[in-house]
């Protein structure tokens, strides 16, 4: 069985309804490549330059208009999405969340567990880490998907968490802020964390200024099948079931492991 997916890129603004549309647009594109899967980025319905209190007054609960809108066009496109969003949480603060939209509803979601509070920036004074919890996932074509944010690729485990739980391919959408070596970090952990899961990773990166883009589709080799540079646009690639059984066969580095990730709650 095969899945032909996309990831695609832009620079969200603080206009919530403009980056809706835009949105919009790039998975009518990804539709009209014949992707049957979507990632978009990091905090796609709102971005600005700082975390501060727009994020917490823009912020809406996973059944308010912006994902609904999303929701919408993707039934009528016929597609499975996986979106960052900004949502409505307590204690006048929000949760860092994906949502994995498919059959027109909200079918999995994700709240991020680690935080960026590195690089100068601070995103825990507006938003709650999520504690660990037993991952929700999106099954379509045969593969089943699993989906971390952003600075959670700095963290093998995470990713062999959801591995354990039955992913072979991994959404990581991100907001990737740009700076020294950052792009060769995000490079660099991307290819690891296909080679060592022996899965598909589908990264879809904010662009300038708010992130670094580089958006691109690994397979379990960590070969690119599709990549992006600077600019606003979606990559597609055709997911192979025959190609990750392979490299399994060649490398069974999940089967030979001897140690197995427990989360902490604090």
């Amino acid at each position: 069985m095969n899945l032909t997916a996309a990831v695609a890129q832009f620079a969200p603004t603080e206009d919530k309804a403009a980056n809706v549309e835009t949105m919009i647009d790039l998975l009518r594109q990804a539709a009209g490549y014949g992707a049957e899967l979507v990632v978009l980025p990091e905090y796609s319905v709102f971005t600005v330059s700082s975390m501060d209190d727009r994020f917490v007054r823009t912020a809406e609960p996973l059944d308010g208009p912006s994902v609904t809108r999303l929701a919408q066009a993707s039934a009528e496109l016929g597609l499975t999405v996986i979106v960052g969003v900004n949502e409505a949480a307590e204690q006048g603060r929000i949760h860092n969340t994906l949502v994995g939209i498919q059959d027109g509803k909200v079918a999995a979601v994700y709240r991020k567990v680690h935080l960026y509070d590195a690089f100068g920036y601070k995103e825990s004074d507006r938003v709650i880490a999520a504690d660990p919890t037993t991952p929700q996932l999106l099954r379509i074509n045969g593969f089943t998907i699993g989906m971390q944010t952003c600075y959670d690729l700095r963290f093998p485990e995470t990713t062999r968490v959801l591995v354990d739980a039955g992913a072979d391919v991994i959404a990581q959408p991100a907001e990737w802020v740009p700076g020294p070596l950052k792009e060769y970090h995000w490079n660099t952990l991307l290819r690891a964390r296909a080679i060592e899961n022996t899965v598909y990773v589908l990264a879809a990166d904010q662009i300038a200024p708010a992130g670094s883009g580089n958006s691109a589709i690994l397979d379990p080799m960590g070969i690119p099948l599709a990549a992006l540079g600077e600019a606003a646009g979606v990559g597609v690639a055709r997911l192979e079931r025959s190609r990750l059984d392979s490299v399994r066969t060649v490398n069974p580095a999940l089967s030979l492991r001897r140690y197995r990730v427990q989360p902490e709650v604090r």
